[in-house]
């Protein structure tokens, strides 16, 4: 069965399970968005923001190690194309050539040989970058073939490493801190992380995606792996002062459940702890959390008056909603996900017509 195939079933299943909200459409004068992240959990907010607007930009962490990008970022020198991959994939159009090409680009090769696990798009991206030497102009050709409706561009230009500080990754010395390298390693680690930092420290973020965030009329961050996809993008200067200095409304979405590994036993709260003890000065319009995931769910029963406390004191406002797939999986569904955010931008944004 296709990826397509199969989520098609999911969102047939869910509808016969009950009501949906009405998936918003594109319209005129829609908001222009820039969505920061990684992985699945970038992708998932990707595949709702293509519900309401043609005017996104995903800027993408370039810090994966692991798999086909790890190979090819050892072998080659490149950037990890993965994510970039998933991203472009998520923007694919709802037709038959985008299905198609979303498809082809996910594909892995099977086999015994050099080529098993490759993902077709990451051979295709990494084909373009050697070829043009430039990987934003790459991403766009990329973007041009798959009649991406947006624009998908890598945080920097250069690959990055996390380097994480994690308590107890000897499960024999649980109170002891130790230094964790990758971010693979770092996802699975069975300690507690504490804090992350990039190297090389200080890397210069693409032109490109400072400028998106700066004229953006809405820069969401978030859902995604905390520490390898979300707060990576705080620690690229010039980004995190674009986040700081932008115009644009910020919105930050919270994961539907603690991540194994990453945030095993993290509450709400501390995830939003996360963020500001990597961004102290970094303020956000709205904080979107599943509504079931913090009255009963995988976070168990929340402390929602801490919650909201935690979230004014980011200067934001807490919007529970229904975000999350039917099948009991901790997915964000994209049409309930849609709709939550196009409430969000007509409630908290700016008054009068985008700009």
């Amino acid at each position: 069965m296709t990826g397509y195939s199969a989520a098609r079933q999911v969102q047939q299943k869910a509808a016969e399970a009950g009501p949906r909200a009405a998936t918003p459409r594109p319209r005129p004068g829609a908001p222009k968005i820039t969505a920061l992240g990684g992985g699945h959990g970038l992708s998932a907010s990707l595949s709702a923001l293509r519900r309401l607007t043609t005017e996104i930009t995903a800027v993408v962490t370039v810090a994966d190690d692991g798999g086909s990008s790890g190979r090819l970022r050892t072998e080659l020198g490149v950037l990890p194309p993965g994510d970039l991959r998933k991203a472009l994939a998520a923007l694919c159009g709802d037709d038959d050539w985008g299905r198609t090409w979303s498809e082809v680009i996910q594909q892995r090769f099977s086999g015994n040989g050099e080529l098993h696990g490759h993902a077709v798009g990451n051979l295709l991206i990494v084909a373009l970058w050697e070829k043009l030497g430039d990987p934003v102009a790459a991403l766009d050709w990329v973007a041009r073939l798959l009649n991406v409706q947006g624009r998908v561009l890598p945080m920097s230009a250069v690959p990055l490493d996390i380097e994480a500080e994690v308590r107890g990754h000897d499960p024999s010395r649980p109170g002891e801190l130790s230094a964790v390298r990758g971010q693979a390693s770092v996802a699975v680690t069975p300690g507690t992380v504490q804090s992350i930092r990039l190297l090389p420290e200080q890397p210069p973020a693409v032109p490109e995606a400072v400028a998106a965030v700066l004229e953006a009329d809405w820069v969401v961050l978030g859902p995604g792996s905390w520490f390898t996809s979300v707060v990576p993008h705080l620690l690229v200067p010039e980004l995190a002062k674009a986040l700081c200095e932008t115009r644009a409304r910020r919105l930050l979405t919270l994961n539907l459940a603690p991540q194994p590994g990453e945030t095993e036993g993290f509450t709400p709260q501390r995830h939003l702890d996360v963020i500001a003890d990597h961004a102290p000065g970094l303020a956000v319009d709205a904080i979107l959390v599943d509504e079931q995931a913090v009255t009963g769910g995988a976070f168990g029963v929340a402390d929602l008056a801490g919650l909201e406390k935690a979230a004014a004191r980011m200067g934001a406002a807490l919007v529970l909603d229904r975000v999350a797939a039917a099948d009991g999986t901790p997915r964000h569904d994209p049409e309930l996900l849609a709709a939550a955010y196009d409430r969000i931008f007509r409630t908290h944004g700016r008054i009068g017509p985008w700009r």
